[in-house]
């Protein structure tokens, strides 16, 4: 991030504190509003993960410390003054203390599909054991594989009758599950849409 050094000379940090805007890097959502000093900069930059200055507690404070929800910085704005910055981060679970993926609101629906796939990865980075999603995921990538096929099946069953919701409900299960399975393997909605939107503009780029 040889970048965010050579962007740290730019930077006013005369009154001590500046504040830091977070924004979802895959959605564009604003998640939170912390402060940094200079130390705190220094740390998020060199780890590649958010750390604040903590007002309250008069310490550094890296954000998932102990709920591990961290913020992977992706990049980092400068406003045009230098005393205020825009971190587009990836989370790894909910940002706010209730919860929820952004300290304003309840969950935007819009983007529902994306806080669930951070619901998905924090429990399963926090182990708790009393989750379905972290039950599974203990049992390994063939469990799983095997879990979204039961699904599909089933699906594909309901699709041939005229049961509405039960037919939603099977796709549900199968969107879960799936949702699982990119994660076990490393990858996140993000990179299927990515894969979408590229074949969109090479049939676009075609016709």
């Amino acid at each position: 991030m040889k970048k965010e050094y050579f962007q740290q000379k730019m930077i006013n940090f005369k009154k001590g504190l500046i504040p830091v805007i977070i924004q979802d890097a895959k959605t564009d959502k604003i998640l939170m509003l912390g402060y940094m000093n200079q130390e705190a900069y220094q740390k998020s930059v060199h780890e590649k993960k958010v750390t604040f200055y903590s007002r309250s507690k008069k310490r550094l404070w890296t954000k998932g410390e102990v709920s591990r929800n961290y913020l992977f910085i992706k990049d980092l704005l400068i406003d045009c003054d230098g005393d205020t910055l825009l971190i587009k981060a990836v989370p790894t679970g909910p940002i706010c203390h209730k919860g929820t993926d952004t300290c304003w609101k309840e969950v935007n629906k819009k983007n529902f599909l994306f806080y669930l796939e951070d619901l998905i990865s924090s429990r399963i980075n926090q182990q708790k054991k009393n989750s379905y999603i972290y039950q599974l995921s203990k049992k390994g990538i063939n469990k799983i594989s095997q879990k979204l096929g039961e699904e599909a099946v089933e699906l594909v069953i309901e699709s041939k009758d005229n049961n509405r919701n039960l037919f939603l409900n099977e796709s549900a299960d199968l969107l879960f599950h799936y949702l699982i399975l990119l994660h076990e393997k490393g990858f996140s909605i993000q990179d299927v849409i990515n894969i979408l939107e590229n074949r969109h503009i090479d049939n676009q780029n075609s016709d």
